[in-house]
């Protein structure tokens, strides 16, 4: 048996670190300890507020969550750790799974996702961050020579940015309301805009504001298309569809992540799909931009709050050593 400690979200919030026991592996298991854990700022602010809606709560349910929504819940799906127990020819591998922030945790082998040699332990707890990123340009597709706009310059969206603009002939820009964003959007790769025109011929919305997408819709060219990458929880969204929203012939898709998008579904699997991604990180050490400085684990109740601020890095980074 381990002992194992892990975060809890228990009210609008609030947190608190808990223990628990693991028993031993199964034989298609492996026992993993936690090297650093990412923090998703748009999903687990919802769930730190309270804010799935009950509609949601299993589809939101995270393939290793504790607990059940609204609270108490233990919830997080970017893991990167090593694996103490399991096969031996896995055994000190390291590894990103998606579970929730706890020091030792029991995870399916085939969850297990190995990560290249070359990716750091730190920029690998943005797997999730880029499989999403991975899979919007999927539904995206978007085409050589376009003008791409990406609204919202938080992980999802300069990571989707970061991509567009390595696309050979790519005229990539990026709009955030934060003037602040403008460094990272231009080591991206892409054109930082305050005021976007109205040319552009795909627009990615992943600001998680409402304003957000009606400035996404503004932005379009004639018969552009939106690609809608944030999730608002219970929050409803006005849209300004009429005026000339039909006259312009505009579109809004929704992308989401937990279905392969169909441009390669049947093709890729879940795990095929991450371990692209983190092929992705490895390359691309421009990606260590988005991390914040690491916080304790053992501080992590008392500091979420804080790392989902307005004012909290890109990518809140959490140690266990």
């Amino acid at each position: 048996m381990t002992e194992a400690t892990a975060l809890w979200t228990t009210a609008p919030g609030r947190a608190e670190l808990r223990t628990e026991t693991l028993r031993v592996p199964a034989a298609d298991e492996a026992l993993v300890r936690t090297l650093c854990t990412g923090v998703s700022r748009g999903t687990e602010r919802l769930v730190l507020e309270g804010r799935v809606p009950e509609s949601e709560w299993q589809r939101m349910r995270g393939p290793l969550q504790g607990g059940d929504f609204p609270f108490p819940v233990k919830y997080g799906y970017c893991a990167v750790g090593v694996i103490e127990d399991g096969p031996r020819d896995r055994v000190g591998g390291r590894v990103f799974v998606l579970h929730p922030h706890q020091d030792r945790f029991l995870a399916p082998l085939a969850m297990c996702i190995p990560l290249p040699d070359a990716l750091p332990d730190a920029r690998a707890v943005l797997g999730a961050n880029m499989e999403t990123a991975l899979n919007i340009l999927w539904d995206a597709a978007p085409v050589i020579g376009e003008r791409a706009l990406v609204v919202g310059g938080g992980v999802v969206g300069l990571l989707a940015a970061r991509l567009l603009a390595r696309m050979p002939g790519a005229r990539v820009a990026l709009h955030d309301v934060d003037q602040g964003k403008r460094g990272l959007a231009e080591a991206a790769g892409a054109r930082f805009v305050a005021l976007p025109g109205a040319d552009h011929e795909l627009v990615i919305h992943a600001s998680g504001h409402p304003d957000g997408l009606v400035t996404a819709l503004a932005a379009c060219a004639f018969e552009g298309r939106v690609l809608e990458a944030s999730w608002f929880g219970t929050k409803p969204v006005a849209l300004p569809l009429g005026e000339a929203f039909h006259a312009r012939r505009l579109t809004i898709r929704a992308t989401q992540v937990g279905s392969v998008s169909p441009a390669m579904r049947g093709r890729r699997s879940y795990a095929e799909r991450m371990a692209l991604a983190l092929d992705l990180l490895a390359e691309d050490a421009w990606c260590d931009s988005l991390l914040g400085a690491p916080v304790r684990f053992a501080d992590l109740a008392t500091t979420l709050p804080m790392l989902l601020g307005p004012d909290g890095p890109p990518c809140p980074l959490v140690t266990y050593i």
